[in-house]
């Protein structure tokens, strides 16, 4: 791929030049740094698919408290899923009140705040200051047919020439697009058009950015000037979205400070700076350190992250996504979908209703999968209630239920198909590679799990590694916090003095040949039923075969 010249007449740029802006982000860490030298923690707010938390850090990295709260999507349509705006703005004032009561905390002794949040998906403020419609997640599909018309005709690869990505049904891009042709009054409404955390960070200061992992991870940024590009909107022909774009900032820049309004809904002090945080994804990366190739990210949430960091974005086509990461000068190369631990989510809410009531209902499902030998055959779960990474209309399976069967078969067999599916993105990864990784660090839910953890060593055959922090979205925001207002002087040196990683666990070689027979079989069945989603795609929407 031929780099674009990036020439400043079709390339706005909304941030300073290069030299004039470090220079001034240099002097306003000192100054913030004079501000909040007495300042003792930092707070972090992780607005995912399921569940919004905030969490207090203090300055090595130690997690004093954390609150959160469930926020289910709104699913009354198939393909949609969608969240009221209001609603999780009254979600994060909720937290935030919750975490400084929990930990006591003085807001005062509060030295930055910082969001992050699941990426993709769409945020729109309208043009009489308020949400013009709900939310959409980033499990939402019902753009599909946009984004495969785009792969069709050729305007994808056109614009992975300039955003280094493939297209996904629930891109920013793609999801306004469907708006222009379906909704077309509340497209003409939108004043700003945001990200999650991005909106969240809005509400919080009232003043409107971008921070760029999360949005060059949209195709709307130009990998290669780093900036908007009015080609890509023009591509996708939503060019009246230029006027929307809030300016772009980094990770660490300070983007605000919490208002007035903001203050008396949280407990928080007006006037506390509010740092640029990150998309989920990179803020875990921070708070595992992963920082470089030596090691890879995999996240077990609503998504299954698969990611590493390089000097140069994969531009062959062989990877979903290249996006920027916090550190300047770096590409985040991920491979990813919404495939991971909220399917054992959904598998405890809904098929195992009588113990959902009870607080411990993960350990006993842990030890369901403990007592079933990864010898024994259970039957193949294809991980795809929420969506997938294989076709855009494959549904969650469960294929080779018999007899002897039994809800803890089920149960292991769920855990597998998750791990399984990262294993199919880690192996796209490694394609971009010259060697494998030194380990593996995971995060997200499965981390809460000693047989899901040994499952991600054995399937990889390479040492796993978490994190001793609980929540790694929010520790991510406290460490671009802590460099924001100066109390480390960067990203590195942050991390070494917060992000604490626990022992490795190590794979079983002997388990290498059975879990190698069983993903195999796993591939084979989603090869299988390639032709079979969108005949089922049909009869979901009420369609004659063909």
């Amino acid at each position: 791929m031929n780099m674009p010249k990036g020439d400043t007449a079709t390339s706005k740029s909304r941030s300073a030049s290069t030299d004039s802006y470090y220079l001034n982000k240099r002097l306003n860490r000192w100054i913030w740094g004079k501000k909040m030298e007495n300042r003792k923690v930092f707070l972090g707010l992780d607005n995912g698919g399921t569940t919004t938390k905030a969490a207090i850090f203090d300055l090595h990295g130690k997690e004093l408290g954390v609150a959160s709260v469930s926020t289910d999507a709104i699913c009354e349509r198939p393909l949609y899923a969608e969240r009221d705006m209001e609603e999780m703005w009254k979600a994060n004032c909720k937290v935030i009140r919750e975490v400084i009561e929990k930990t006591g905390t003085d807001p005062g002794d509060i030295a930055c705040i910082a969001v992050c949040g699941h990426g993709k998906g769409l945020y729109l403020w309208g043009k009489e200051d308020r949400p013009v419609r709900n939310g959409i997640l980033s499990s939402d599909t019902r753009a599909y047919s946009i984004m495969q018309r785009w792969q069709e005709d050729g305007t994808e690869a056109k614009a992975a020439e300039m955003s280094c990505q493939h297209l996904m049904a629930f891109q920013p891009v793609v999801l306004l697009r469907w708006l222009k042709e379906n909704e077309p009054e509340n497209y003409r409404n939108i004043k700003y058009m945001f990200e999650c955390k991005d909106y969240v960070r809005y509400r919080i200061t009232g003043k409107a950015m971008a921070e760029r992992s999360d949005y060059s991870g949209a195709n709307l940024l130009n990998l290669y000037t780093q900036e908007y590009d009015p080609k890509l909107l023009d591509l996708f022909g939503i060019p009246e979205m230029w006027d929307a774009l809030p300016p772009l900032c980094y990770a660490t820049d300070i983007c605000g400070t919490v208002s007035r309004e903001t203050a008396e809904l949280t407990g928080l002090l007006e006037g506390t700076p509010v740092a640029g945080g990150a998309f989920d994804i990179d803020a875990c990366a921070l708070a595992t350190g992963v920082i470089d190739d030596k090691n890879v990210l995999m996240i077990a949430g609503t998504w299954s992250i698969n990611e590493y960091v390089k000097d140069a974005p994969v531009t062959d086509g062989t990877v979903l996504m290249n996006s920027l990461f916090c550190i300047p000068g770096t590409y985040l190369v991920e491979e990813s979908s919404p495939t991971s631990a909220g399917n054992n989510e959904w598998f405890v809410r809904n098929l195992l209703p009588e113990l959902a009531q009870n607080g411990h209902v993960y350990d006993e499902v842990n030890k369901w999968v403990e007592d079933v030998p990864p010898q024994e055959f259970v039957p193949l779960f294809l991980p795809f209630i929420l969506a997938s990474n294989v076709h855009p209309n494959a549904k969650g399976s469960i294929i080779g239920i018999t007899a002897n069967h039994t809800r803890k078969h089920i149960a292991r067999a769920i855990y597998e198909g998750i791990v399984f599916c990262h294993r199919w993105h880690f192996e796209r990864l490694l394609a971009t590679r010259k060697d494998l990784p030194e380990n593996i660090r995971l995060a997200g839910g499965a981390t809460n799990s000693k047989v899901w953890v040994q499952m991600f060593a054995d399937v990889m055959q390479l040492p796993v590694e978490t994190v001793l922090a609980n929540e790694t979205g929010a520790l991510g925001c406290a460490i671009a916090g802590a460099v924001a207002t100066g109390a480390y002087p960067d990203l590195p040196t942050a991390i070494a003095k917060m992000s604490p990683i626990s022992p490795a666990v190590s794979p079983n070689p002997e388990l290498k040949p059975i879990y190698d027979r069983k993903y195999r079989l796993y591939v084979r069945a989603i090869e299988s039923l390639d032709g079979f989603w969108s005949d089922m795609q049909r009869v979901v929407e009420n369609k004659e075969l063909t």
